[in-house]
């Protein structure tokens, strides 16, 4: 059986501390990778690492630091931390040669996916990012559209980040995207999470995968800072915040057909949609919002 739940520090290779690349995992289309760099360090980069058939971008999760390409070097302001808001980042196209340095030291994100055509280099600012509230109620969450279908040009690659306060539940009502049919497109995803620490000991959040009799699957994972879950297919939800804990997840996604994100939701659990526009949203979500917005 494919592994699904990678625990922080067990997919480590060479100088990334998480490397959940297509040949490493058993499937065909999505990676990520993460490093942490010390303060002034390259952590093996000085030479830089070739993207390959690979699109990518680099995205800072603590910290700021330089990306050389090709002859460009763009310095990204980043952000402290994933709770911070939207960072800046480059989207770089396959076959280029990247390096990453920091001078103050940081945790960057290099999501991936298999393209085919070439996009150009870009650098797009934090003021950029796409900000969007979802759901309502304890389902309120806060979504950054980096790289996906209506806020970047890509081939494939599909990248956002979520933020759910303590105690909510998000990737609910659970949702599926492993059939290529109307309102339905083929992805693999990667759920990559951060969770915020307490006032005594780093936090914990759980998530679900479940499958359909005709291809099972099965995953109820405590998740903490650091750990990815693969995605194959499947029902995929809820992500669960502890309460005063507040929960972050980087989504990435890639599939063999039409860069779209179009998902089918449990048809057991779909009715909550319908419970929303009678709650309010989450005044937490609200206020992130209206923060990132004006920022």
């Amino acid at each position: 059986m494919q592994r699904l739940h990678y625990p922080a520090g067990s997919s480590v290779d060479g100088p990334w501390a998480l490397s959940l690349v297509p040949e490493r995992v058993g499937w065909s289309w999505t990676g990520l990778r993460v490093v942490d760099l010390p303060p002034g360090g390259t952590a093996g980069f000085a030479t830089g690492f070739a993207t390959g058939s690979n699109e990518v971008l680099v995205l800072p999760l603590a910290g700021s630091c330089v990306v050389e390409s090709e002859g460009r070097q763009v310095e990204l302001t980043g952000r402290a931390d994933v709770f911070s808001g939207p960072t800046d980042f480059v989207y770089v196209p396959v076959d280029t040669v990247v390096s990453i340095t920091s001078e103050g030291g940081g945790r960057f994100a290099v999501p991936a996916a298999l393209a085919q055509a070439a996009h150009p280099f870009r650098h797009v600012a934090a003021s950029q990012v796409s900000v969007e509230a979802r759901g309502a109620g304890n389902c309120s969450r806060l979504v950054y559209g980096y790289c996906m279908p209506d806020t970047l040009e890509a081939d494939r690659l599909m990248v956002c980040e979520v933020i759910t306060p303590g105690g909510n539940w998000s990737s609910y009502p659970p949702h599926k995207h492993d059939e290529e049919r109307e309102g339905e497109s083929v992805l693999e995803e990667i759920y990559y999470f951060e969770v915020a620490d307490g006032p005594a000991q780093p936090g914990v959040a759980y998530q679900r995968l479940y499958g359909t009799p005709e291809r099972p699957i099965d995953l109820l994972a405590e998740v903490r800072s650091g750990d990815a879950v693969l995605v194959p297919h499947g029902w995929h939800g809820p992500s669960i915040a502890s309460p005063g804990y507040d929960l972050y997840y980087l989504n990435v996604m890639a599939g063999p057909g039409e860069r779209a994100w179009r998902i089918c939701d449990d048809p057991a659990l779909a009715w909550i949609r319908d419970t929303w526009p009678d709650q309010p949203v989450d005044p937490r979500v609200l206020n992130l919002l209206h923060t990132r917005r004006t920022t």
